[in-house]
């Protein structure tokens, strides 16, 4: 193997229909366009996933005489592609990405192999591990998800990866030789054109918006453009990879829960974990960032009467209701719906300084709960249907109502204990955290498990950031008894014989 600095050695790891030989194509076209020698070679891989098709592809200018490579050699390649992590991890350990050569531009994104799926119990490979191993390693590493990026452009994730390689800047060849080389291919040019200018910016750098902090946006597009699926790439490229799975979700639910604009408000929320003031980086985002996430986007879809009349009037809520029940294509099913909304919950529609008057009488006088009525409403009839289906388009008006200001207003500071206990201590920070697993149900429920985790809030983490004290343990020990006591509620409520277990709020406040 020659190792003429005058020379490229290119190696491709790509799934079957990933498009590795197209890619290997183009760029074997953009070189003799350029004027340069090619020698390509393709390896084909295994059936079912237990390896990618390899390609192997060298370079060299025209007047230069040396001979070229058939197959590449362990630490002798300048540039490898993978379409898929795992793979580029696969590429590593044969021992082809080095980090005084070795540029390598991959996916974050995640395909199972045949090994992972078959395991009998959780067989995934460690994706923080192989995404940290293959930085480490390479000289340069270019990584973002290409499979969010075709689903933007909706083009081939080939033309993904052949706009990386062309924005990484590693071959002497102009972009618009590589735009050349789509338009020639005359299949679906405008989408592949446009997925090709969205990797080449990521790979050869993004735009830092003042206004947005560390939030990056790839050049010429704004998140408002990109809608969900952009704004799910635009945040893996900010956040840690363990993290991505959690804010993926936590972006979908609340775009669906509310508009784009409060799935982005949820992205700016988590951005103050970025901030790392921690002596131990690695460990303060192995849990406490995605863990914030997760609880983060459950908080901000709290359940109100909107959120139950969506969900209840899906198309696939009837599809699962019809399945389960087992009946015939064109039956006539009759659903009804049970409900029994009090005046808490159409007090959460009221602007705040209506609504605080009205609830802050009816619970000095302990009366919050009389004013709860059943209704039974036939969603399986047009009226039934009709009528749910109007409020849960008042979604429109739900941020100017007292709950969602409640809400909001709890979010906030259960944020800021966090911010503020990670400055004592990361074990401390990720309990405030998990604590927001207190929250949940509905009505009556839910004032009560807010109320358990207020009072922890209260009695035990705000006096410990005062006094800069640790108090995990106490935390900890604080959340399990809500817990307990809550499962012990539940299961007098379903009839069973245990006495419900007392819970002394002293005992949080002694300890």
């Amino acid at each position: 193997m020659n190792q003429d600095k005058n020379s490229i050695s290119i190696l491709i790891a790509a799934l079957g229909g990933e498009g590795g030989g197209t890619l290997t194509d183009w760029i074997a076209e953009a070189a003799r366009l350029s004027g340069m020698r090619v020698q390509c070679t393709s390896i084909p891989g295994v059936a079912q996933r237990t390896g990618a098709t390899t390609y192997y592809i060298e370079l060299a200018q025209e007047d230069s005489e040396q001979a070229l490579a058939l197959t590449p050699m362990p630490g002798m390649v300048d540039l490898v592609i993978a379409s898929e992590l795992i793979e580029a991890a696969r590429v590593l350990q044969a021992g082809y990405i080095t980090p005084n050569r070795t540029t390598l531009i991959a996916s974050e994104h995640r395909v199972f192999a045949t090994s992972e799926k078959s395991h009998s119990g959780d067989g995934r490979y460690d994706e923080v591990r192989a995404a940290d191993a293959v930085k480490a390693l390479a000289n340069t590493t270019i990584m973002f998800d290409m499979d969010k990026a075709v689903s933007v452009t909706k083009s081939a994730i080939s033309s993904i990866m052949f706009g990386a390689v062309a924005g990484s800047g590693l071959l002497p060849i102009n972009r618009s030789v590589f735009e050349k080389v789509i338009e020639s291919s005359e299949f679906a040019v405008k989408a592949n054109l446009s997925g090709f200018s969205l990797a080449y910016d990521l790979a050869g750098g993004v735009k830092q918006d003042p206004a947005l902090g560390n939030l990056a946006l790839p050049l010429g597009l704004t998140s408002s453009e990109l809608g969900v699926e952009g704004l799910i790439l635009q945040s893996q490229l900010i956040f840690p990879v363990n993290a991505h799975f959690f804010i993926e979700e936590g972006i979908r639910r609340l775009a669906d829960y509310q508009n784009i604009g409060y799935a982005r408000l949820y992205t700016e929320r988590l951005k103050f974990l970025l901030n790392i003031s921690s002596d131990d980086p690695a460990q303060l985002n192995n849990e406490l960032l995605p863990e914030t996430a997760r609880y983060l986007a459950l908080r901000m879809s709290f359940d109100d009467l909107i959120k139950v009349a969506h969900l209840k009037t899906r198309r696939t809520r009837f599809e699962r209701v019809y399945k389960e029940a087992g009946v015939e294509p064109g039956s006539v099913v009759t659903i009804t719906e049970y409900f029994k909304p009090g005046l808490e919950e159409f007090c959460g529609f009221l602007p705040p300084s209506m609504a605080k008057p009205i609830i802050h009488w009816t619970k000095k006088r302990q009366i919050l709960d009389k004013f709860n009525f059943g209704v039974h409403l036939k969603t399986s009839s047009i009226s039934g249907f009709s009528l749910l289906w109007l409020v849960s388009k008042l979604k429109v008006i739900r941020r100017f109502g007292y709950r969602y200001a409640a809400e909001q207003e709890s979010i906030k500071e259960w944020l800021n204990l966090i911010d503020l206990s990670r400055k004592i201590s990361y074990n401390f920070a990720l309990e405030v955290a998990l604590s927001a697993r207190i929250i949940k149900g509905y009505s009556g429920t839910y004032r009560e498990s807010l109320g358990d985790f207020d009072m922890l809030m209260n009695d035990v983490v705000k006096p410990a950031i005062a006094k800069n004290t640790e108090a995990s343990s106490t935390l900890r020990e604080g959340v399990q008894l809500c817990l307990k006591k809550n499962h012990a509620k539940d299961q007098n409520m379903n009839g069973n014989s245990q006495p419900i277990a007392f819970f002394d709020k002293n005992l949080i406040r002694k300890s």
